[in-house]
């Protein structure tokens, strides 16, 4: 993949956040923005406009579910697009998460070496049905 990506992450557990920038930014050569919930997440994806928002559904202040709606009310947020990053991955759960307006799902354990190429790969998918450029 050639165009690096700019991704903000919202996670509260600060081992996984870091398992995810070291993982993104070493071997996928991304840009991280990373924050612990999803009230930072909604202030920091106005700020900083990242290309994609990977948030932890279940954290503290405002979960990643009730950040999603914001971003997406937001005009200067709006087309951005999330991944949950999360456990509960059950087939009815993903659905769901799709249907409040996440492009994707990416399981809770995943392998970091690994990382890199899924949110690629979700990148491209999204820029195909989008109709963007994904390079």
């Amino acid at each position: 993949m050639e165009k690096k990506l700019k991704i903000l992450c919202a996670e509260d557990e600060a081992d996984i956040r870091r398992i995810v920038a070291l993982s993104l930014e070493m071997v996928g050569g991304h840009e991280v923005i990373l924050c612990e919930n999803g009230r930072e997440a909604v202030r920091l994806a106005a700020e900083k406009l990242p290309d994609l928002i990977i948030l932890d559904v279940m954290m503290p202040e405002l979960d990643g579910t009730e950040a999603l709606k914001h971003i997406q009310e937001c005009p200067k947020t709006a087309k951005i697009p999330v991944v949950f990053l999360t456990a509960r991955i059950q087939g009815a759960e993903v659905e769901a998460y799709r249907e409040l307006g996440a492009v994707n799902v990416i399981g809770k354990p995943f392998h970091p070496v690994e990382l890199p190429a899924i949110v690629e790969e979700i990148w491209r998918n999204h820029c195909a049905r989008s109709g963007t450029a994904a390079v």
